[in-house]
C-alpha cells in the first residue's frame, strides 16, 4: 500500500494558516489526479485544492478547519484500483472567457440520485443540506435553499450550485423574506471577513484618516459614451463603462500629485512611479479588490478589459492572491448600489481610495442659469500624516476637471488647444 500525504500548499506571501471551506468529495471517494477536492479560503481569497494522483482519499479535516500551510489535510491511497463500474472523473478545461458581457451561463451537471424533489432539468432540490460555503451565501443573499438545484452528493448544495442559481435567476417567491421566528442563529466568519475586519480597524486607529468631497457633471462623459458607446464595443469587442474613464482620470492624477499614490514604511514615505489600481467589485463572498497593474499605461479599452477579466475571476472564485496585492491606489463604486454619498476606508498600507457614488439629475447652475445635470458625489479618504489637504483637494479636482472635460485623457492633464499650440 502506498499513501500519499497531501499538503496545504502555500497561497502566497505572508499567508501561514487556511481555512476548509469546503470538500468537494467524501471520505473514502475515488479521485483522479488533479481534481479539485476541496475549496480553502485564506484571508486574501479562496483557491481550489487538486489530488496530486489518483487514489482512494481518507480526509484528516473537518469543513470549517483552520490548518497551517504545510499541514496534512488528506491522504491518497495511490495503489487502490478505481471502483468497478465507475467511470473517470471528468477533466473540466479551463473556458476561454467570453469577451462580450454576458450572465454567466448555468454548467451543465451530472445528475445525482437523491430523494429530493428534481426540477425539469433533472437536478435534485435538496431540503436544508447545504455546504458550509453555500450557506454563507445563501444567507447572506436571503436565498431559499429549497430553490436551488442540488447536485452535491445525497441532495447537498455546493457553492457552485448557488452561484450557479443565482446567474439563472430565482423565480419571485425564491426569496426567504422576513420570517419573523424570533430564532438567532450563529456561524463562523471566514477568515477572508475576519482578515478584512482587522484591517478596517486597523486603519480606523492607526491613520489620520481625513475624506474630502466634490460633485462631477457626467453629462460630458455620458454624451460621449452615447456617441461612441455601440462603435468601441464593436471595435474593441468590450463595452465602455464608467470604471475606464474614472481610472484614467486618476492615473493622471497620481503622476501631478505622487503623495496621493504613496505610503508610509516606518519613518519613510514610498512614492510609486507607476498606478496599480485597486477596483473594488462584488463577487459572492464579498467585496474584493483585484488590482489593475501599470493602468497609466493602459487605454480606456485595455482598462475595461482588464477590469472585466478580474471581475469575472473574483465572481467565479478563481481570483488569486497575487491578483488582489500591491495596489497603489483604490477606487470603489458604491453608487451601483445605489449609494448618494459615503466615506471610503482606506486600504491599507495605501494612502488613499476614491469613493464613486451613484448618478443623480440635480439642478445646477450653468453659466448663470438653472439646468438640470447628471451630478454624481465623490469622496476621496486619505491619511492626512503624508497628504495635505492642499494636495487632497487639488488631486479631487483635477479628478473633478478632467471627467468633465474627457477629451483632455488624451493628453494627460494638459489643455488639448494648448498642445496644439504648443503651450
Amino acid at each position: 500500500m502506498s499513501v500519499l500525504e497531501m499538503k496545504v500548499p502555500s497561497p502566497g506571501e505572508s499567508i501561514s494558516e487556511v481555512e476548509i471551506a469546503q470538500w468537494l468529495v467524501a471520505d473514502g471517494d475515488y479521485v483522479e489526479k488533479d481534481q479539485a477536492i476541496a475549496e480553502v479560503d485564506s484571508d486574501k481569497a479562496t483557491l481550489e485544492l487538486p489530488a496530486e494522483e489518483s487514489g482512494i482519499i481518507t480526509l484528516k479535516a473537518e469543513e470549517g478547519d483552520a490548518v497551517k500551510v504545510g499541514a496534512v489535510v488528506c491522504l491518497i491511497d495511490t495503489s487502490a484500483a478505481r471502483p468497478a463500474g465507475s467511470a473517470p472523473a471528468p477533466k473540466v478545461e479551463a473556458a476561454k472567457e467570453e469577451v462580450k458581457a454576458a450572465p454567466a451561463p448555468v454548467a451543465e451537471k451530472t445528475v445525482v440520485p437523491s430523494p429530493n424533489p428534481v426540477n425539469e432539468k433533472g437536478a435534485s432540490y435538496a431540503n436544508g443540506t447545504p455546504s458550509v460555503a453555500a450557506a454563507k451565501i445563501i444567507a447572506e443573499n436571503g436565498i431559499n435553499p429549497s430553490k436551488v438545484p442540488a447536485t452535491g452528493k445525497d441532495g447537498r448544495i455546493t457553492k457552485q450550485d448557488v452561484v450557479a442559481a443565482m446567474a439563472a435567476g430565482f423565480p419571485a417567491d425564491a426569496a426567504q423574506g422576513w420570517g419573523g421566528t424570533r430564532e438567532q442563529s450563529r456561524e463562523k466568519m471566514s477568515m477572508m471577513r475576519r482578515k478584512i475586519a482587522e484591517r478596517l480597524v486597523a486603519v480606523k486607529q492607526e491613520t489620520a484618516m481625513l475624506t474630502t468631497f466634490n460633485e462631477v457633471d457626467m453629462k460630458p462623459i455620458m454624451d460621449l459614451r452615447k456617441k461612441y458607446k455601440e462603435a468601441f464595443a464593436k471595435h474593441h469587442e468590450v463595452n465602455l463603462g464608467f470604471m475606464s474613464f474614472f481610472t484614467k482620470a486618476v492615473t493622471e492624477a497620481l503622476n501631478l500629485f505622487p503623495a496621493v499614490n504613496g505610503m508610509i514604511d516606518g519613518k519613510e514615505v514610498v512614492f510609486h512611479d507607476y498606478a496599480d489600481i485597486g477596483v473594488a467589485v462584488s463577487s459572492p463572498k464579498g467585496l474584493m479588490v483585484p488590482v489593475v497593474r501599470n493602468a497609466e499605461q493602459m487605454s480606456l479599452a485595455e482598462i475595461e478589459r482588464e477590469i472585466k477579466r478580474l471581475a469575472i475571476k473574483a465572481r467565479d472564485g478563481k481570483i488569486t492572491p497575487d491578483e488582489m496585492t500591491g495596489g497603489t491606489f483604490t477606487i470603489t463604486n458604491g453608487g451601483v448600489f445605489g449609494s448618494m454619498l459615503s466615506t471610503p476606508i482606506i486600504n491599507p498600507p495605501q494612502s488613499a481610495i476614491l469613493g464613486m457614488h451613484n448618478i443623480v439629475e440635480r439642478p445646477v447652475a450653468i453659466n448663470g442659469k438653472v439646468e438640470i445635470r447628471p451630478i454624481m458625489y465623490l469622496a476621496l479618504s486619505y491619511d492626512h500624516r503624508i497628504i495635505d489637504g492642499k494636495e487632497s483637494v487639488s488631486f479631487l479636482v483635477k479628478v473633478k476637471e478632467m471627467l468633465e472635460n474627457p477629451e483632455r485623457m488624451m493628453f494627460g492633464s494638459k489643455d488639448p488647444q494648448a498642445v496644439l499650440l504648443g503651450l
